[in-house]
């Protein structure tokens, strides 16, 4: 009468021995914080690049490159001999992807500044980008890379009016998020009687669940134009429903327990079945 319950108890004890392995498996990692400066071997060329991480499908954006060191630059700090960066981009699916331009010199402390064309897929960027010095017979050498995230943004439209009978010269729109400055929009020159549609695009790998809002601002310099709703001010609301719940765990654990008890149930079956040999 009381094997169901030792087959039970077996069960159980298989589930919760796995439960902890299983999670700490699926737990994520934090990732390694980047290194603001790339130098050689020698530590004499030194160098790195920085620009937004996230970018939104088919936007453009320039990325500086900075450099220093090695044989082209002197113990003063100028530039006595060459000192170039070559960049290329890879991903996954090249298509609308560029970078412009592949090398260019550096001048007197001036960044490169090449232009990444992020296509129409979103996916992940990787810039490479090589930093040579040289000065007559002597050359070095630095190497580094950029991971730039492509993501479909979220889009804000907004209409403006220009009700009166002057132009109003090109002027931008601050945007927030959530209280936030995320950058800003420039209007166009509008002429008397006119309206304009405004759209801002915001690059982010994600939102967290819940109620968010952006806010456009004409700002008090443009008295003479306003939204469609008759202010300085337009705020739109729009919600992020939470990601649906993994059951990943438990499916597997459900699994791996239900194996464990067929395999017990087999085994107590095969030691029912066998008996000792009559002479």
């Amino acid at each position: 009468m009381n094997r169901p319950r030792l087959l039970l108890a077996a069960t159980i004890a298989l589930v919760v021995v796995l439960a902890p392995l299983l999670g700490s498996g699926l737990a994520a990692r934090p990732a390694a914080a980047p290194l603001p400066l790339a130098a050689d071997a020698a530590g004499s060329v030194r160098g790195n690049i920085t620009g937004p991480s996230v970018l939104a499908i088919g936007a453009s954006q320039r990325y500086l490159i900075q450099a220093t060191g090695g044989p082209a630059v002197a113990a003063n700090g100028s530039i006595v001999g060459n000192l170039t960066f070559y960049a290329s981009v890879q991903a996954a699916d090249l298509a609308g992807v560029q970078i412009t331009p592949t090398s260019a010199a550096i001048l007197a402390g001036a960044p490169g500044r090449p232009l990444l064309q992020a296509g129409s897929v979103p996916q992940t960027l990787t810039i490479s980008v090589e930093i040579v010095s040289v000065y007559l017979t002597q050359n070095a050498t630095v190497n580094f890379t950029y991971t730039v995230q492509v993501v479909q943004p979220y889009v804000v439209a907004a209409e403006i009016a220009n009700p009166n009978n002057a132009s109003v010269a090109s002027f931008p729109v601050l945007v927030s998020l959530d209280g936030v400055s995320v950058g800003n929009a420039t209007v166009p020159t509008m002429l008397p009687h006119t309206d304009y549609n405004l759209s801002f695009q915001y690059a982010s790998t994600g939102l967290g669940s819940g109620w968010h809002t952006f806010t456009l601002y004409l700002g008090t310099s443009h008295g003479l134009v306003h939204f469609a709703n008759g202010l300085s001010q337009y705020t739109v609301s729009f919600y992020v429903p939470a990601p649906p719940p993994s059951y990943t765990l438990w499916y597997v654990t459900g699994a791996v327990a239900f194996v464990g008890v067929l395999f017990i149930f087999g085994a107590r079956l095969g030691a029912r079945r066998r008996s000792p040999t009559r002479k």
